[in-house]
């Protein structure tokens, strides 16, 4: 079983991700944030840095999404492939930060990567409204989120929104996180458990 949590930044993906795999007892594979050596500079100087950065979250992710088709693991994956080709690299193009040659060339790798991918079971989308992520994102207090702009955020959230609108490759659960606290709410935690078994139950 392959289940992944997709959202914006802040949403609480890994901290889902994190509950999920201890209540299921599944193996949670995490994005690679800590040991990414663009992450600091990308936040800095997005415009040098955006192509460098999402090549390495899409090698990063399909060597994630091969290991979970080799191994045959039941695997809960914090963000997907999907979120960096149809989200973040084309919004980084429409902002100017990414050139048109580099865009283009990130998109043609991922054409030929998408022909070996195989979607998630579920796809677990968590929906937040800009407010939210801002608030999460100040809690946990990373040093590279800081510079991390509102219309970045809001501009990512619309095509969020755009794409799990038209996402076609599986069954989708969305959890509006502005009402569900799960990361301090046992029955808001269970209710998303709950949600995600009656989904299941129809996979197989």
């Amino acid at each position: 079983m392959h289940l992944a949590i997709a959202g914006n930044i802040g949403s609480g993906k890994t901290t889902l991700t994190g509950l999920l795999a201890k209540h299921y007892k599944y193996e949670a594979q995490y994005e690679d944030v800590d040991d990414n050596p663009y992450l600091d500079d990308f936040y800095e100087e997005m415009q040098r840095w955006s192509f460098n950065l999402q090549i390495y979250f899409l090698r990063s992710r399909f060597e994630q999404v091969m290991k979970v088709r080799e191994d045959g693991l039941d695997v809960i994956q914090d963000r997907t492939i999907y979120e960096d080709a149809h989200i973040f690299a084309p919004n980084l193009h429409a902002m100017g930060l990414m050139t048109a040659r580099d865009y283009n060339s990130y998109k043609g790798l991922f054409d030929i990567m998408e022909k070996n991918l195989q979607a998630p079971d579920l796809l677990i989308y968590l929906r937040a409204s800009v407010p939210t992520l801002v608030d999460h994102i100040q809690k946990r207090g990373r040093d590279y989120e800081n510079s991390i702009r509102i219309d970045y955020l809001r501009r990512l959230n619309e095509r969020y929104e755009a794409w799990i609108n038209t996402y076609d490759k599986g069954k989708v659960l969305i959890i509006n996180v502005d009402k569900n606290n799960f990361p301090e709410n046992p029955e808001d935690l269970g209710e998303i458990i709950q949600q995600i078994d009656s989904e299941m139950n129809g996979l197989f």
